[in-house]
């Protein structure tokens, strides 16, 4: 087997036959021999029965059913184990990713690329959108602890070498284009422009983006709690200021010392930065405790055609 797609798919009935029809036109050209993962990530519509018909007709296409929505990048997870191709892909399923782009991508392949990651020139999203993708990629180009490519999403060729350590990354809270990112090997990015979905409505809201971003920022950077130290220590800066004053006023004018106003504003300042420390602490803390739960990333119910 050369080559391994896979496609996480959640609620997307009205966009299975023509993303099966793309696909397939691209596969029958490659230089070698395909199969076609759709992961089904515990979808509520007809997007599982559509893609079991699909898999009679055509034996390359193959099927994995979650036992219930787990999330887009756990998806991909499930997909990635057991894919068995040379050169794996990851796309989305919405055709906003290009099947067409595939043979480029491949090409660099063939060159002695291990990562041929996609970088996004232009978006069909409303400003908003565009906005909050661009300020999730660069926070995470800013602050991880590695060098992940801004504007370069899920949509990527990867070698058999990258995603045999990606299969030993046993995180729960998952974020895989940076964990694409931390392998290394050598890696190369590929300009296209992002098309609008080609039906229905878009899975990533901005809330599921900022917990995205929460998610492979603290995944892959220690930012957060230096942050956290750095504005206790600014408060605790200003408060020796603050000090300075009361006493100057105290001992060399003659001013009444007023101020329950701002005692108040101070205590409520102090406490609103303590609560955020600490809800910075509890995020990683949480994670702790997901990873030494040891569940399963995921459950799968259904596979058909492996």
């Amino acid at each position: 087997m050369n080559y391994s797609i896979i496609i996480p798919i959640y609620n997307e009935q009205d966009i299975i036959p023509e993303l099966v029809r793309r696909v397939k036109d691209v596969i029958d050209k490659l230089d070698g021999q395909s199969e076609v993962i759709f992961v089904d990530d515990g979808s509520a519509d007809s997007s599982f029965r559509l893609l079991e018909e699909n898999h009679k007709k055509d034996s390359r296409f193959k099927l994995i059913g979650l036992s219930r929505n787990f999330g887009h990048q756990v998806a991909i997870s499930a997909g990635l184990d057991c894919a068995i191709g040379d050169a794996v892909v990851l796309m989305d399923g919405d055709l906003q990713d290009p099947p067409e782009l595939l043979q480029q991508m491949i090409t660099k392949w063939r060159e002695g690329y291990h990562v041929v990651y996609t970088v996004k020139k232009s978006r069909k999203e409303n400003a908003l959108k565009r906005f909050a993708f661009s300020s999730f990629y660069r926070l995470m180009h800013t602050f991880s602890s590695i060098s992940i490519p801004m504007e370069a999403g899920n949509f990527s060729l990867m070698d058999k070498q990258v995603v045999e350590v990606m299969r030993k990354m046993p995180e729960r809270n998952r974020y895989i284009s940076g964990m694409r990112a931390w392998t290394g090997f050598k890696q190369i990015g590929v300009e296209f422009d992002r098309e609008a979905r080609f039906a229905g409505k878009p899975k990533m809201s901005v809330r599921r983006l900022v917990d995205l971003a929460i998610d492979g920022l603290i995944s892959f950077s220690n930012a957060p709690l230096r942050l956290a130290i750095y504005a206790g220590v600014a408060v605790a800066g200003l408060s020796f200021l603050g000090a300075a004053y009361v006493i100057y006023e105290k001992l060399f004018t003659n001013k009444a010392i007023l101020g329950w106003a701002s005692i108040i504003v101070a205590i409520t300042f102090i406490g609103g930065m303590v609560l955020l420390t600490l809800g910075v602490i509890g995020e990683y803390i949480g994670r702790i405790y997901d990873e030494v739960k040891h569940r399963p990333i995921y459950v799968i119910k259904d596979k058909i055609g492996f």
